[in-house]
């Protein structure tokens, strides 16, 4: 289910976000954004693969790490294994289709 949220998403400065179940974004336009769409969905099969919390767990854990090696907060985001799959996958949008289980393991 998608979810258009403006004000809240506006503040963080994010187009769209997954939160199990949900997928919300920032404006009615993007419902049509299948790319952002599909990188959110990415992430909605990564959350159920992990039981949900153990994602968001994980996903703080690695941020973190890369925040401290990295010092720098855009680098550390974008070197998390979760947001490496989804970016390198998002423009494909018959990926999840052919998807393996846990396959953001290669991108740690």
């Amino acid at each position: 289910m998608i979810i258009v949220c403006q004000k809240p998403l506006k503040k963080l400065k994010i187009n769209g976000i997954a939160l199990f179940p949900f997928i919300f974004i920032r404006k009615p336009e993007d419902k049509e954004n299948n790319v952002l769409i599909n990188h959110e969905k990415i992430h909605l099969r990564q959350q159920w693969e992990m039981l949900i919390i153990f994602f968001y767990i994980f996903y703080v854990i690695e941020y973190y790490y890369w925040v401290f090696k990295l010092k720098d907060n855009d680098l550390a985001y974008r070197r998390i294994s979760f947001e490496r799959e989804a970016y390198d996958n998002e423009s494909n949008l018959n990926y999840l289709k052919k998807r393996k289980f846990w396959s953001f393991r290669k991108y740690l």
